[in-house]
């Protein structure tokens, strides 16, 4: 059958000549092997469950970098599908191949345009997807979706130029991704060495460390951190605690320590930080939350680099900052934020954690109303603020790594309320990369920020994640003193 007008016009006769020589040539084949593999492999990407498979994988074993990764790779299969699937091909129309070994190899052919091939596209996106994210992924995960390529047209339903168009566009529109949400940078922030002699704190078997261990730490499939830290510190101590008032006793007696070690999230961490920075103790901080920003930012990937960093006394220091008091080290909020995180809380036990975000975005994207404040003694009406622990990249919305942790600044992002449509324009913005431009949010570094309730009500504050029952006036600063990590040797 020949090729549809519209696509003859847009492609050299030449050109459609060799795709048909070419895809005779390759649909021509007689393998069992590759109708045992290759065909099944085509057919496993079907409505891209190949592609969902993989990235519940990443995000349930591969750490922060593993959740990116798998968000990254759907986006662009989503991004992708929606523009190919339901754009491109409904304008370059082409008649499918025919013959009668298609319908022994592929069943029923597909009544949708030939060009360009959706399995392609969401192959190749998925493949680009991930490997911005995490690069060595990214041989093993273009081989699949290259093998994925090959079998539309060993199977005789694509010519090799929908699988090389559709991939190309696949590619494209997965980097294109970036323009909204940045790759995190891979290294970790500059720190201010520390040279005084934190190795002779803490001994290489551990003694000289308290270790607190949240009980509900770690991943479950992993290791518990309080075997692994007994294991290589063997003289260190290590209480694992869960209630309340387990913490309080735990960080009692972390005080008396020469270093103080922690397991768990960045507010679990926080409550070490305290304790640390007041009695001017190094902290070692052991990433076993969801998010782990902290151990990110200081280059620890596990529990090994911690324990490393340890024995090696490889120290740094960086700024404390503070909200009403209560030290924060990597972001604070207040406003419709909050609402989110309380939300989500009340949520999570039942439907899971990243269910429950979705579900309290949506309620407080449709009942959130803004704050009434003053800010260093200007009046505002505000959706939502973000404070960071010196300065956030990238510039937009979405803070997520920094390049030094001892700049002395704040990173202080707004959301107006006071313009119309603020949360759609705001949202519209982020979406197309222009939020640089977009007149409802605003960017600023400073080193302190007074804050005063309007109606002179107490303001429910959050610091990094985690939320309180806030003063109706506060400051956010930093202490005059800065705290002391352990830091990746490298």
């Amino acid at each position: 059958m020949p090729d549809a007008p519209e696509l003859r016009t847009r492609f050299p006769k030449k050109l459609l000549e060799l795709d048909h020589l070419t895809f005779r040539r390759l649909s021509g084949i007689n393998s069992e092997l590759l109708d045992r593999v290759v065909v099944p492999l085509g057919r496993s990407a079907d409505r891209s469950k190949l592609w969902m498979a993989i990235a519940a994988l990443l995000a349930a074993a591969g750490g922060r970098r593993g959740r990116r990764a798998a968000l990254r790779g759907l986006l662009s299969v989503g991004f992708t599908s929606v523009l190919v699937n339901q754009g491109v091909k409904r304008v370059a129309r082409r008649n499918r191949p025919v013959g009668d070994f298609i319908r022994g190899r592929h069943g029923r052919q597909p009544i949708s345009s030939s060009f360009p091939s959706g399995h392609a596209a969401s192959a190749a996106a998925f493949a680009t997807g991930v490997a911005q994210e995490i690069p060595v992924l990214g041989p093993p995960i273009s081989v699949l979706a290259a093998g994925v390529g090959a079998s539309r047209v060993y199977a005789g339903v694509h010519y090799p130029a929908d699988v090389i168009f559709g991939a190309a566009a696949g590619a494209a529109l997965s980097l294109a991704t970036r323009r909204m949400w940045p790759v995190a940078s891979r290294e970790p922030a500059k720190v201010r060495p520390v040279y005084t002699r934190v190795e002779t704190l803490v001994s290489e078997d551990g003694d000289g460390i308290l270790f607190v261990v949240n009980s509900s730490a770690g991943s479950a499939v992993a290791r518990p951190p309080d075997e692994k830290i007994e294991e290589a510190l063997p003289r260190a101590k290590v209480l694992v605690v869960d209630s309340p008032q387990e913490w309080d006793e735990a960080f009692e007696q972390a005080a008396s320590a020469r270093a103080v070690g922690i397991a768990g999230g960045d507010g679990s961490i926080n409550s070490a930080a305290e304790v640390a920075v007041n009695n001017d103790q190094p902290l070692a901080v052991v990433p076993a939350g969801t998010l782990n920003h902290l151990a990110r930012d200081l280059g620890i990937d596990s529990i090994d680099d911690t324990i490393r960093a340890i024995k090696q006394g490889n120290a740094a220091a960086m700024d404390v900052a503070t909200i009403d008091g209560r030290v924060f080290l990597n972001t604070a909020s207040f406003g419709s934020y909050v609402e989110l995180v309380d939300a989500r809380e009340k949520l999570e036990d039942r439907i899971g954690k990243w269910p429950a975000v979705v579900v309290a975005l949506f309620k407080v994207l449709r009942r959130s109303d803004p704050i009434e404040v003053e800010i260093d003694g200007r009046r505002r009406s505000l959706w939502m603020i973000f404070v960071g622990n010196c300065r956030y990249h990238p510039s937009g919305f979405a803070p997520s790594w920094r390049e030094r942790l001892d700049d002395g600044l704040l990173d202080v992002r707004i959301v107006d309320g006071t313009a119309p449509w603020a949360r759609t324009r705001l949202l519209v913005a982020v979406l197309s990369g222009t939020l640089g431009s977009c007149r409802v949010y605003e960017h600023t570094l400073v080193k302190q920020l007074k804050v005063r309730s309007v109606d002179g009500s107490a303001i429910r504050l959050a610091r990094d994640g985690e939320t309180f029952e806030g003063s109706s006036e506060f400051t956010i600063s930093k202490l005059d003193r800065q705290l002391t990590l352990y830091v990746n040797p490298g």
